[in-house]
């Protein structure tokens, strides 16, 4: 019997990674829903499209004001973007609801308890929710208590949870007494090679979202220190502001020619456009207990270009890079540090770092996380089926 599936998200899901490899696994199962911002996904089946200028959590003032006084049952489906969800998914029948991140929990439960028969809920929490943006104060104050809350409310009663690494799975199994599995951010296996060395220069690329709080400044401020046998080029997701944070670090690069801003390419071209470089680099201060434990996309998207790292320290990328010996780990999270880094490796250190990522690439792709998402699928409809 084919299985109907809903799957929700409150991103732009066509440039979601995790959800569109979640999707491929999904859509083996049967006739997958998908409910979420942006254009509708190959792999799903139906798509109900949230208008995206709609916020998913409450902004207006009456919002606001029940997010400060505690009144988090009040707010829990009132948000402009989940209200609207509930109403396109009204009425339909599946037999799995999947939420993606914490935010789509309290629409998953209501969604689920509405329906004909038991359905169970699985929740790709994806990072820690309680500290989702805690860098940000409003976001500290009003918010963090509100995820805390739908997390101590809807995860014990949400049939399967996951997170993308052991450490912040480890925090949900601690905090709210859950067993969680992980599913990791790695992409799946590309059949590619080192890219050739271009005698004199070290090509440098990082890719990800154009927002304030990645440390893209750190970045540009690390290379700028660097003399001109070094480039750096950004593949980057605008954010929702016109354009305005993206012309912000265009002028910080200094009018530099060896920096180079790229619009975003698709998630699945990403490694292949990537492969053309040698380093992949990445530094984040530990803000936040997510930036912290960070296992980010962008480390996969890059060994799976055949690409040597040089990753600011955090106990999940640096126990895999040096497992693996596929790059370094800067002594801090200063863009001195960085260029530090990137200045002391030689040439035979980017080969290595590069032929090293190469042998690395199938244990470093999404195979095994591939697994476990089947082995949630599957255990949870047949708990269904019986």
């Amino acid at each position: 019997m084919t299985a109907r599936i809903l799957c929700i998200s409150f991103s732009d899901i066509m440039a979601d990674s995790r959800v569109l490899r979640q999707l491929e696994v999904l859509s083996e199962f049967g006739e997958v829903t998908t409910l979420s911002y942006g254009e509708k996904p190959a792999k799903a089946t139906h798509h109900l499209r949230i208008n995206s200028a709609l916020p998913s959590l409450p902004q207006t003032v009456p919002g606001v004001l029940a997010l400060a006084l505690r009144r988090f049952k009040a707010v829990a489906l009132s948000a402009p973007a989940v209200k609207a969800a509930a109403e396109l998914a009204a009425g339909q029948q599946f037999d799995l609801v999947v939420a993606n991140e914490a935010r789509a929990l309290p629409l998953a439960h209501h969604l689920a308890d509405q329906m004909d028969s038991p359905v169970s809920v699985w929740g790709d929490m994806h990072e820690w929710a309680p500290e989702e943006r805690a860098h940000v104060l409003s976001w500290r104050l009003l918010v963090k208590p509100f995820m805390t809350h739908v997390c101590r409310e809807y995860l014990p009663r949400t049939q399967a949870v996951s997170a993308v690494n052991g450490s912040i799975g480890k925090l949900y199994e601690e905090r709210f007494g859950l067993s969680v599995r992980v599913v990791r951010n790695a992409g799946a296996f590309r059949d590619l090679r080192p890219s050739e060395p271009v005698p004199g220069t070290v090509r440098l690329v990082h890719s990800g979202a154009a927002i304030p709080g990645r440390n893209l400044e750190g970045m540009i401020a690390a290379v700028l220190q660097l003399d001109d046998s070094y480039t750096l080029d950004f593949y980057l997701v605008k954010a929702r502001d016109g354009g305005k944070y993206w012309a912000e670090l265009k002028k910080l690069s200094a009018g530099s020619d060896r920096i180079r801003f790229h619009d975003a390419v698709a998630p699945d071209d990403l490694p292949r456009t990537l492969n053309q470089y040698d380093l992949g680099i990445f530094s984040l201060p530990p803000r936040t207990t997510n930036h912290r434990l960070m296992l980010p996309n962008k480390f996969f998207d890059f060994v799976q270009a055949r690409l040597g790292l040089v990753f600011s320290p955090s106990p999940e990328t640096s126990a895999l890079i040096d497992r693996h010996d596929i790059g370094v780990v800067t002594r801090d999270y200063s863009s001195e540090a960085l260029a530090d880094a990137i200045r002391a490796l030689s040439a035979e250190d980017v080969d290595r770092f590069k032929k090293n990522a190469d042998a690395a690439a199938r244990a470093l792709s999404s195979r095994e996380d591939e697994d476990v998402v089947r082995d949630i699928i599957q255990r949870l409809l047949l708990e269904k089926a019986a």
